[in-house]
């Protein structure tokens, strides 16, 4: 599967279905993915603090998350769970992600699931849509796809 990003951006996911076959449950996996490394960073910022950290967890916890986010979306478009399951984010372009783009992406994640319907609204939006995307991607224009296999 070579990608070259098609005149409109995004593959057509009804030319292309092989670049969102299988994203949605790949982006479930993801999650938990980073969801562990997260928890693993944080840890490692509560010991290095001598547990004084345990009254900052949840800033802590965000601060880890949200520069985990955004340092690996803009370095190669994708978190390492993201990696690890093939796949990676494009934008309205057909472009990987830059640290603008990241940022965003991270803080619109962020708010996300800080409130919980919006959080049932991307579920929903990334079973149902054709090109699996979450709340903050159809505001973005972005999309997970399946990481094509030249890298471009």
């Amino acid at each position: 599967m070579t990608y070259a990003p098609p005149p409109s951006g995004l593959p057509d996911p009804d030319l292309r279905p092989d670049f969102y076959a299988g994203v949605a449950s790949k982006r479930l996996a993801a999650w938990v993915a980073d969801l562990a490394i997260v928890a693993a960073l944080t840890t490692l910022g509560v010991l290095l603090t001598a547990f004084i950290g345990l009254f900052f967890l949840p800033l802590i916890w965000l601060v880890m998350d949200f520069s985990y986010r955004t340092i690996t979306l803009t370095n190669r478009s994708a978190t390492w769970g993201h990696r690890l399951m093939g796949i990676e984010f494009r934008d309205r372009t057909g472009r990987r992600f830059d640290l603008a783009q990241a940022a965003l992406h991270t803080l619109g994640y962020t708010l996300s699931m800080s409130f919980v319907l919006p959080q049932v609204v991307s579920v929903v939006l990334m079973l149902t849509g054709a090109r699996r995307q979450s709340l903050t991607d159809i505001v973005m224009g972005s999309a997970a796809i399946n990481r094509p296999a030249d890298g471009a």
